[in-house]
């Protein structure tokens, strides 16, 4: 039977699975260390009892969001930063507890195998809390996210983000019947522990559609005159550089060109109440002959901000949509009293107010009208807001747009994780994906996650690409969120049926001491 290990080692344990999971992500990539690193957390904690399942859970977390999330306190300072990676943490924290108690029960009744799938749904269910709560929730960083580059990625096609989550975290559990099987000279369970843990990556050998008519698109990269939280102070600039890199994109563009994308705060000059403002985009809209759609700021409603994404096709007003998810303590702040008592950066925070419908663009084209689905910013993270935007095409051929504003986390590794959720998203909708970035990185995701015209950080560029427009709903998208409650249903039932187990089969207190080692 699995025994848990020493306190000390596992510490260590815990301490590798936080730093395996942070170098799977990018801009290191090491996809493959996701698996690894769900497997030394789940090795350290499946028989570990709730109280040290905590302990362990926390030490991981730690370990896997400090450096992850480092980008949140590049300008801000270090108290954001370490309070938003403790209470990602927390959740970790809170799952580990969980399975160390369940898996306390489970192991020693002889149930191995459903300690093990605790590890799994415990992902699963932990991702899906902390991407709904506190104040909406926070889901970045989520294992399906570190996934881009990898063959589990294309499991998203079929059970969405939640389900790549999954495989990773069953390859993760295999790995974990393999270390059982060996360290207990066990030869069949290391055979189905490998198996186990191989077996997800037979997903890359799945083919995912990139069928479809294509339209050619454009975006403009225009960079801000300097980085960090002031990177506003010359809006002017930034709204002259992106008129600029569109002047130039319109002097080379195909002649089938039909629509240009613009980032997030291209304009924060709000163009509704700036006549030169207005003037500037309409005439750089005039000049391409085709649709703009651009990120600006309105000064809206009355003593607050929205944040928008607007789409302009000629004389008239242009249509808008209004960012649906604005970031607390980032684009305003909750309790903004009381948060200013622990720091002055709580001042920073902005005063916008969410919108309260789905963005839907038609462009009109010479294959005939498509759709433009604006998504700004982190909502791109969101799996409901990112499936009801698809939806809301009403099957019509769409295209993604990704618009974004990375100045304020500087040379750090926000821009190519944001650009990697886009990538995950395009394979779960089958759509392809135009991120865009003030600063960068930007670029052209295909529905098969492949990436064309990427560019680098603080340099204006400007791109044209052909792009695959489809309009199939995706078996991800047919499921909703059936994958997450079932995942969240099977994991309470074997909580459960762990504690009727824990019942038939005494289990021994948990150690008070390290050196003291729990033998159920």
């Amino acid at each position: 039977m699995p025994t848990p290990p020493r306190l000390p080692a596992g510490l260590a344990a815990a301490v590798l699975a936080g730093l395996a999971l942070w170098l799977s992500f990018p801009s290191y990539d090491l996809w493959w260390l996701a698996p690894v690193g769900v497997a030394l957390l789940g090795w350290a904690t499946l028989s570990a009892g709730a109280p040290r399942g905590v302990l362990l859970g926390l030490v991981a977390g730690l370990a896997f969001f400090v450096p992850t999330l480092s980008w949140s306190g590049v300008y801000v300072g270090k108290l954001p930063w370490f309070a938003l990676a403790v209470l990602e943490a927390l959740y970790l924290a809170l799952m580990s507890g969980v399975v160390g108690f369940a898996g306390r029960r489970l192991v020693p009744a002889g149930h191995s195998r459903a300690a093990l799938l605790l590890v799994p749904l415990g992902w699963v269910v932990q991702e899906w809390a902390r991407s709904t709560t506190p104040y909406g929730g926070f889901p970045w960083a989520r294992l399906a996210f570190s996934q881009a580059d990898g063959p589990l990625a294309h499991v998203a096609r079929w059970l969405g983000a939640p389900g790549v989550t999954f495989a990773v975290a069953v390859a993760g559990a295999g790995l974990v019947a393999l270390a059982w099987g060996l360290l207990g000279r066990r030869p069949v369970c290391v055979l189905t522990g490998a198996v186990v843990a191989a077996l997800p990556l037979a997903a890359g050998l799945i083919p995912l559609p990139t069928d479809g008519r294509t339209e050619v698109v454009g975006m403009v990269q225009g960079n801000v005159p300097q980085a960090g939280l002031d990177f506003n102070a010359q809006r002017r600039a930034v709204l002259d550089n992106h008129v600029k890199g569109t002047l130039a994109l319109a002097e080379r563009a195909p002649k089938d060109l039909s629509l240009v994308v613009w980032p997030e705060n291209a304009s924060d000059i709000d163009p509704f109440r700036n006549a030169d403002a207005d003037l500037e985009i309409r005439d750089a809209q005039r000049r391409l002959g085709v649709p703009l759609v651009l990120g600006a700021v309105l000064a809206e409603p009355p003593g607050a901000n929205s944040n928008v994404s607007l789409f302009y096709t000629g004389p008239g007003a242009p249509q808008r949509y209004t960012k649906l998810h604005p970031v607390p303590f980032a684009e305003y702040i909750p309790h903004r009293e009381f948060f200013a008592m622990f720091t002055p950066a709580a001042e920073l925070a902005g005063n916008f107010v969410a919108g309260h419908t789905i963005g839907v663009f038609r462009v009109p084209a010479a294959g005939g009208t498509y759709a433009a689905l604006p998504t700004i910013c982190f909502e791109v993270a969101y799996d409901g807001l990112m499936r009801d935007s698809v939806a809301a095409a009403d099957s019509t051929d769409s295209v993604i747009l990704v618009q974004t504003n990375n100045a304020t986390f500087g040379y750090t590794d926000e821009s190519e994780q944001q650009f990697a959720i886009s990538r995950i998203r395009a394979i779960e909708h089958g759509r392809s994906v135009v991120h865009v970035s003030t600063v960068g990185v930007s670029g052209f995701v295909a529905p098969d996650g492949s990436v064309t015209g990427k560019t680098g950080l603080f340099t204006a560029a400007q791109g044209v690409e052909r792009v695959v427009l489809r309009s199939e709903t995706t078996p991800s998208d047919r499921l909703g969120d059936a994958p997450v409650v079932l995942a969240t249903a099977l994991f309470v039932l074997l909580v459960l049926a762990s504690v009727r187990s824990g019942r038939r089969v005494r289990v021994a207190p948990e150690p008070s001491h390290p050196e003291e080692h729990p033998v159920a």
